[in-house]
């Protein structure tokens, strides 16, 4: 027993370190703007009391250097229980750095992190810490990468339903900045053929079209039955997106690309989405993820939570209006390769916590991570 477990101190944070992996890409990947072939994973850790917490975020290498240069002062010596003091903290040191973008992953990386060590050290699931709303947490597969041809597409859809049980899927569309339109909706075709009618099917046009393109495009995908058009236009043409949404039976979704509570508010005042999207290792951590999420219940809408699965199953299972986390093929690959504790999709549902391991579950596997070390 630990001298906090008996009643002595508080846990205070000794020390943060960070690493950086990069991982090809099992092929090319793209979507309707952006082509990559590898990804990289920023992972830091905080120590008290002889239990590490782990957090990461998936960005660029210089993300560390945040970490190092502008947090990691205001962080060592603080208490571990006072998340939202650390993390109020870092957001004030950060103000001349820039909060958007990198910054703010760097900041997310560390309240993770901060999370999983407070769990840890009370031997607690984080779900568990966090007031689990469900025991069950919806999935649905994302990939259908623009790159697929036919055949690689109908495997992969074919995989997440057949094999695994899993009810909804997504593909990405908007290919080569909405030039392609007759493909997108020929892929789409595809892939309702793929899984049937029963499944659920996604898309994603990462804010490829223009706002008519994507009126037009939405009427097509109306008639495949799809449910879910996520990013029609730019996250940032909060009128483009009210705009889909009022004319298309399909419900448009944003917000993968929030970087504090301001732009959820922003994003939800301008009734712009049926669903709204944040994702933990961009938005501020498990702090601001959950009060993302309030402030979308306060509206009477749901939350999908964007990639990093492992960590959202756990801040997503504490939602109530959670809808679905994204079982993302790129960063699934990455994360169950990675680190031990990775968790079962099947039948559409992760079950964070069912393990009893503390924390968010994961540990690194250093001998598998350590050949793609890149800082």
């Amino acid at each position: 027993m630990s001298p906090t477990e008996q009643g002595g101190p508080e846990p205070i944070v000794e020390e943060i370190g960070t690493a950086v992996y990069t991982v090809p890409c099992d092929e090319t990947e793209a979507d309707g703007t952006l082509t990559w072939h590898s990804t990289t994973l920023v992972l830091v850790h905080v120590r008290s009391e002889g239990v590490v917490g782990l957090g990461y975020t998936y960005g660029a290498p210089a993300t560390a250097q945040v970490i190092e240069d502008q947090l990691a002062d205001v962080v060592v010596g603080r208490s571990v229980w006072g998340t939202a003091a650390v993390n109020d903290a870092m957001n004030t040191v950060v103000r001349n750095a820039g909060r958007p973008g990198l910054v703010s992953g760097a900041l997310s990386a560390v309240d993770i992190a901060l999370w999983d060590l407070k769990s840890r050290l009370l031997d607690l699931p984080l779900s568990q810490l966090l007031g689990a709303a469900r025991a069950e947490v919806p999935v649905y597969g994302s990939g259908g990468f623009t790159t697929y041809g036919a055949a690689r597409q109908d495997a992969q859809l074919r995989g997440w339903v057949e094999e695994q049980g899993i009810p909804r899927v997504k593909i990405k569309i908007g290919e080569e900045w909405g030039t392609r339109q007759g493909r997108d909706l020929e892929r789409v075709a595809e892939a309702r053929r793929s899984i049937g009618e029963g499944v659920e099917l996604f898309t994603d046009a990462n804010g490829a079209y223009s706002r008519k393109q994507a009126i037009r495009v939405a009427r097509g995908l109306d008639g495949e039955g799809v449910t879910w058009f996520e990013e029609p236009v730019s996250s940032d043409d909060l009128e483009g997106l009210s705009q889909v949404r009022a004319v298309s039976a399909t419900d448009v979704a944003a917000g993968e690309y929030g970087y504090d509570l301001t732009y959820f508010g922003h994003m939800l005042a301008a009734e712009a989405v049926d669903c709204l999207q944040i994702d933990v290792t961009r938005c501020g951590g498990v702090t601001v993820w959950l009060r993302a999420a309030a402030l979308a219940e306060a509206s009477s809408l749901g939350v999908s939570a964007h990639c990093a699965p492992h960590l959202h199953a756990h801040v997503g299972a504490a939602a109530p209006n959670l809808r679905h986390v994204e079982w993302f093929h790129d960063h699934v690959r990455i994360e169950t390769w990675l680190f031990h504790g990775a968790l079962d999709p099947s039948g559409g549902y992760l079950r964070p916590g069912v393990s009893g391991r503390p924390g968010h579950g994961l540990t690194l596997r250093e001998d598998v991570a350590e050949p793609f070390r890149v800082r």
